[in-house]
């Protein structure tokens, strides 16, 4: 830890690393149990004996400057470390449930089975949908334990480690022609077809959907349903495909493959069903 923070105790570097994660003193006073009074008094106190500013004051809470990036990042991992020393007993109570986030056709169709097993062994889940910028925030500031992104997030608080590839294919409920068949969609700005489109035909896509449904699950209803075609992720339309309910419009050599990141905070969780629930998605990940 730099110099600047070696006479800052115990109870202040907790109470930054909890302002700074959650990212004002509201926030950071109620995590950590405190009045806001005190925590900005400890805030105050890191800040002198630095002497330098740690955060920025805004509308919405509080910026860190680069002083308190370098700060949180070599704090981390030691503090959390601490408090899994000093966690109560596991054997006097089970642990907390492991609040889960991510997109909801993923966790529908593949986190949730995978992690069936664990729940008969007494895992309790709390699984939250959603997009990965609006859940994003939510592990940054300690409500979700782990977050199945399809990017990679940016901030050195958060970890992210590959979790599996989705192949994208343009599929229909049987042969179409593109430019007369409406298209289905999962939102209205087209991110998932105007990727296949750039990344297979390299050519930008002007067609507007004809029915935008926010559930992957959805459009791969309608589409079944010829209402018209869609670019879906193969793992959701598999079993349509080898059925022949659907059609594989297109089969490029270089298909467009996406991502997907296990994200958690950086440091060491206090709850074992965490670490359970991180190690056995990741060992399904590949098979997916």
């Amino acid at each position: 830890m730099s110099d600047r923070f070696s006479d800052g105790n115990l109870d202040q570097l907790r109470t930054f690393l909890a302002v700074y994660r959650a990212g004002s003193i509201t926030a950071g006073a109620r995590a950590v149990g405190l009045s806001q009074s005190t925590v900005t008094s400890q805030i105050q106190a890191l800040e002198q004996q630095s002497g330098r500013q740690l955060f920025q004051r805004v509308a919405r809470g509080v910026l860190p400057t680069a002083v308190a990036d370098e700060l949180a990042v070599r704090i981390a991992g030691p503090l959390d470390e601490l408090a899994v020393a000093l966690a109560p007993s596991t054997l006097s109570a089970p642990p907390e449930p492991v609040h889960l986030a991510g997109p909801a056709e993923l966790l529908a169709v593949r986190v949730v089975p995978a992690l069936a097993p664990l729940v008969t062994r007494g895992v309790r889940l709390r699984i939250t949908a959603g997009l990965t910028d609006d859940l994003l925030e939510g592990v940054r500031q300690g409500r979700f334990d782990l977050l199945v992104a399809t990017t990679r997030p940016k901030g050195r608080l958060l970890s992210a480690t590959p979790l599996t590839d989705e192949e994208f294919v343009l599929v229909a409920a049987g042969p179409v022609d593109l430019d007369r068949t409406p298209l289905i969609a999962y939102a209205q700005d087209l991110p998932i077809v105007r990727r296949y489109w750039r990344h297979v035909f390299g050519r930008r896509l002007t067609t507007s959907p004809a029915v935008v449904i926010p559930d992957l699950r959805g459009v791969l209803a309608a589409v079944l349903a010829g209402a018209g075609y869609s670019v879906l992720p193969r793992y959701l339309c598999a079993e349509q495909l080898a059925s022949g309910a659907l059609t594989l419009l297109h089969d490029p050599e270089d298909p467009p493959i996406n991502t997907g990141f296990l994200v958690q905070r950086s440091g060491t969780s206090t709850n074992p069903h965490v670490r359970l629930v991180r190690e056995t998605l990741l060992a399904a990940g590949p098979t997916w």
